[in-house]
């Protein structure tokens, strides 16, 4: 049986996702900053609640070493949990905001997945699925007007943009490393969530299909791509 670790899945693109991938048979690890509501969720859903911060090394460890208990592996790494950090216009932006964007999108990737990479090393098929945005496109981003149909609503941000596009190299990084791992970053679309105040105009159920197609793809699946759900998304 495949066993999955999401961050961030007590809500959104993460419960959907985790929602999902229990019914395809998946054991999923659901991560959560609040243990109560990541049980409640779990019970809901048939996952197993585990404590993870992503900004905190000691409930990464903690959750590491509950997974290595219960699994004694890790089939599916997705690394959900994101933040949009302060909605300013970016002149007002200072960069204690964005250090603390970065410290979930970014660092936050980095602190579960080293910890997992043993974990994951004795999985089989392994996978890493980091869930990005198409607002970390450095080519949408240089021409927003092209990428339209892509990205219906294009809004500047130093540090959410800039945290995606860090993830973005992060997973080349990783899979070029990696190359026994699967490493991807997704991009859900402008899907209504809490994120962005249900603006989306997609729904999570439509949002979460490529992180669940990425997730569940397989020894045969691709490495190193940054992929959406209307295809594959532009660096």
């Amino acid at each position: 049986m495949t066993t999955t670790l999401i961050t961030g899945a007590t809500r959104g693109l993460g419960r959907e996702t985790a929602r999902r991938l229990v019914a395809a048979g998946h054991t999923v690890h659901l991560g959560a900053r609040d243990l109560d509501r990541g049980r409640a969720v779990a019970e809901e859903i048939g996952a197993h609640a585990v404590l993870l911060d992503v900004t905190s090394d000691e409930t990464v460890r903690a959750a590491v070493a509950a997974v290595r208990e219960r699994s004694g592996r890790l089939d599916v790494l997705v690394n959900n949990a994101g933040i949009t950090g302060p909605l300013k216009e970016p002149g007002e932006m200072t960069a204690e905001d964005v250090l603390a964007v970065y410290e979930t999108n970014v660092l936050g990737v980095v602190r579960v997945t080293q910890a997992f990479l043993p974990l994951l090393e004795a999985g089989e098929s392994p996978a890493v699925v980091n869930v990005s945005s198409g607002l970390g496109s450095l080519a949408i981003a240089a021409e927003p007007e092209r990428y339209r149909p892509l990205l219906p609503v294009y809004y500047p941000s130093l540090g959410y943009n800039s945290s995606k596009a860090a993830l973005n190299m992060l997973t080349a990084q990783y899979a070029m490393t990696y190359p026994a791992i699967r490493f991807n970053a997704v991009d859900p679309g402008w899907t209504a969530t809490d994120l962005n105040g249900h603006r989306g105009i997609l729904t999570v159920e439509e949002g979460a299909g490529i992180i669940v197609r990425t997730a569940m793809a397989g020894a045969g699946g691709p490495t190193g791509g940054f992929l959406g759900n209307f295809g594959p998304v532009p660096w």
